[in-house]
């Protein structure tokens, strides 16, 4: 590269800074940056598009177009050859822009005569923040030398951008981190909340992104790569396993890579600092992780984006305490979490928002065992919020309201009332049956994972625990768990539900729970493949050791076992004889044995429906595992938001084979219950009752609302209604339903 070129590129960016220390209103500077860069490209035009909106652009200042179509020409989202960098954050570079594609001409701005475009998306940490753009008559292509500095520029204006270099009298645009937002996501955890924002890992900011002295600024990159290196050496010799190792192997190999090396030292030679060297290369690789298909060149760019931030903590001196207070009514916002970190945190948080996550994340099992809001998937999360925001989390709708206007939170507030009326009326029958008005007892059990679930046992009304998920005591350490922990821990949650039954489900791992400290598979379709009950008779190593800590916990009470994703008759045997095994030996240790045993299954695939009837027979009892059954009924992964929308429980294929189910467990005398989300929604719940089911378990906030129901409704009634609309050929008995608890009062 030519020393004359860098000088020019230095010699830019040190106007740019001058431009920048002054005290010209924001839309001043821009008029200014626009006419500074034209000069050095010697073009005709510069112009800098600005996102007014999510997905509006709005021409904010320019040279060489007509002025006076700054803050009036406005173009959406991929639309011209603007919303196509901005779209697809890419170069476009055309030396004949009228008959490029995608092409949209503007009258008002006078564009017409120039042949020539250059256009660079203005991105941060892979942001798109808008566009800069340089034109000119005559017809070429813009070099490598000049779309390159058009990139240092970019990626300085963008930072500028971020610290609001751009605002105040005169402001070409707001002040960023000062609008109302409104982003939405998945719901992982029902519920709602208002506090303020605590960003669980707070944003780097480069305050000085163009460089005094590049030669200093060689010498501070060299300094934080090496400590940077250091400190993964460092970890690695401290990697508790293989796999731990082999991550931070290729950490190691980022760590020293000489093409990361090279680039951040070109991008500092053209006139950028360390920091803002290292924060180019970062939005680059967000860029590509946001557009790369394969999941392994995914997660080597994610570990590129999380060195980068390594790196910049160390050039910043920017740390993870940064004197900010935890706010009394903390939202806790991430771009993921794991569950031992959010065990930290307790049931202190009011909600969750995450950038990515999924339903069935460690994280997502843990904020249901904590009863808090939860919403992943929620883009931009970590880009729009700031510590101490105000936020209001609609963990129904799956909308994050930030920086809500008055309105907004007025209604939110009135949604939050009604949901506390609810509650308080749902307390005056927590101790009452939920008994049908045609005499039906449905028995109303909880979910629970954790210790601390159980004080919601007495609080909801429930009559016991239908289903605890022992895997969290495994998710939540680095380790496996010894078994005199587990015994420990599993007598203390008996001694908990105060002789109440409680349902144990033997260790569910694989699929998305993957222990830390467990070898993953490298599977196509984890959900169908080594998981559950696979996994425990494969390895029974760990599976008997659970079972010997629930039976010395039982320590002469009952115990309930249940076995998790039993899909045939042989696995239940199988596991059926290893509780066999370790009652026999516990007996001869002279320990001892529960009052009695019981051990049933989940069922959780079609398969097992269809077992033999010595299988019904011989099995202590049966539960529905609702979330999964439906998946793999209607093959609609319900991690997939594009299929799993498309499938309601309440579909009369659905009701129809769970109805079988019933039927077969009545004719054999076997205990059934159905556990799931689906058994907490109330016109589900009933309907469920309707067709037979007489135990469900759910999460405890769903208690209240699933017995009022309940008890307001016949059952016969309401298994006419799903009757006749099957004879109606309807698909679906949802509108029926509907209709008839909106006649009877109780929509």
């Amino acid at each position: 590269m030519a020393e004359s070129v860098e000088t020019e590129s230095r010699k830019l960016l040190g106007r740019l800074r001058d431009t920048m220390a002054g005290d010209d209103p924001g839309q001043a500077r821009l008029d200014k940056i626009t006419h500074l860069i034209a000069d050095s490209i010697g073009s005709e035009v510069c112009s800098i598009y600005l996102f007014r909106d999510e997905e509006t652009l709005e021409l904010c200042a320019t040279e060489g177009l007509n002025p006076d179509a700054v803050h009036q020409t406005r173009m959406r989202l991929g639309e011209g050859l603007v919303g196509r960098v901005a779209r697809r954050r890419q170069v476009v570079n055309t030396a004949d822009a009228p008959n490029a594609r995608g092409f949209r001409f503007m009258p008002e701005t006078g564009e017409e005569v120039f042949s020539s475009f250059l256009g660079v998306p203005i991105q941060r940490l892979g942001e798109s923040m808008g566009v800069l753009v340089v034109q000119s008559k005559q017809a070429r292509e813009f070099s490598a030398d000049e779309v390159y500095a058009l990139e240092v520029v970019a990626m300085v204006l963008a930072e500028m951008t971020e610290l609001g270099a751009f605002v105040g009298e005169g402001a070409a645009m707001g002040a960023r981190h000062s609008q109302p937002a409104m982003l939405r996501g998945t719901v992982a955890q029902e519920g709602v909340a208002e506090g303020h924002i605590w960003l669980h890992e707070p944003r780097v900011v480069v305050t000085n992104p163009i460089a005094d002295d590049p030669h200093r600024e060689l010498e501070r990159l060299k300094e934080g790569v090496e400590e940077l290196r250091v400190g993964v050496d460092k970890m690695l010799s401290l990697a508790a396993d293989k796999e731990q190792l082999q991550v931070l192997e290729a950490y190691r190999m980022f760590a020293n890579s000489k093409g990361w090396m090279r680039r951040m030292e070109e991008d500092i030679s053209r006139g950028l600092s360390a920091e803002a060297a290292v924060e180019k290369e970062q939005s680059l690789a967000r860029t590509r992780i946001g557009q790369a298909t394969d999941s392994y060149l995914r997660e080597r760019l994610s570990d590129l984006d999380d060195l980068s931030n390594r790196l910049l903590r160390i050039l910043t001196g920017q740390g993870s305490d940064t004197g900010a207070e935890l706010p009394p009514d903390p939202i806790l916002v991430a771009r993921n979490i794991g569950p031992a970190e959010l065990l930290d945190y307790g049931r202190g948080l009011k909600g969750i928002i995450l950038e990515a996550g999924s339903v069935g994340s460690h994280a997502a099992i843990v904020a249901r065992a904590l009863a808090i809001p939860l919403i992943v998937h929620t883009e931009r999360a970590t880009l729009e919020a700031l510590n101490g925001d105000h936020v209001l989390v609609d963990g129904e709708q799956g909308i994050v309201h930030l920086r809500p206007d008055d309105t907004v939170v007025t209604a939110f507030r009135d949604k939050m009332a009604m949901q506390a009326a609810a509650a308080e009326r749902y307390a005056s029958i927590r101790d009452k049956p939920a008994e049908t008005l045609c005499g039906s007892l449905i028995k109303l059990h909880m979910n629970a994972g954790l210790m601390a679930d159980l004080p919601s046992l007495d609080g909801s009304g429930a009559e016991g625990v239908g289903l605890f998920r022992t895997e969290l005591q495994f998710l939540v350490r680095n380790q496996m768990p010894r078994r005199s922990e587990l015994s420990a821990l599993y007598s203390r949650v008996l001694d908990a539900a105060g002789g109440k039954k409680v349902v144990f489900r033997t260790l569910d791992i694989g699929s998305d729970k993957v222990l830390p400290y467990m070898k993953p598979n490298d599977e196509p379709n984890p959900a169908l493949g080594w998981r559950a009950i696979r996994v425990g008779l494969d390895k029974p190593g760990v599976m008997r050791m659970q079972l010997q800590a629930l039976i010395r916990a039982a320590n002469g009470r009952p115990l309930t076992v249940m076995f998790p994703f039993v899909a045939q008759y042989e696995e239940y045997t199988r596991a059926r004889a290893e509780i066999d095994k370790a009652m026999d030996r516990e007996r001869k240790l002279g320990h001892v044995l529960p009052e009695s045993i019981e051990v049933g299954a989940m069922l959780e695939t079609p398969s097992l429906a269809f077992a033999p009837h010595k299988f019904f027979e011989e099995v202590g009892f049966l539960s529905i595992g609702g979330n999964d059954l439906k998946q793999f009924f209607f093959a609609a992964d319900r991690e997939n938001e594009r299929v799993r929308r498309r499938y309601d429980t309440l579909n009369v294929s659905f009701l129809s084979f769970i109805e079988r189910i019933v039927e077969r467990c009545e004719v054999s005398g076997t205990p059934l219950s159905f556990c799931g989300e689906d058994a907490g929604r109330p016109v589900e719940a009933l309907c469920f009752a309707a067709i037979g089911l007489r135990n469900l378990s759910m999460r405890p906030a769903s208690i209240g609302p699933v017995k009022s129901l309940l008890r307001r409704s016949n059952l016969d009634d309401v298994r006419k209604v799903i009757t006749d609309a099957r004879h109606r050929g309807d698909m679906n008995v949802r509108p029926a339903i509907m209709e008839y608890l909106r006649g009877q009062g109780k929509s």
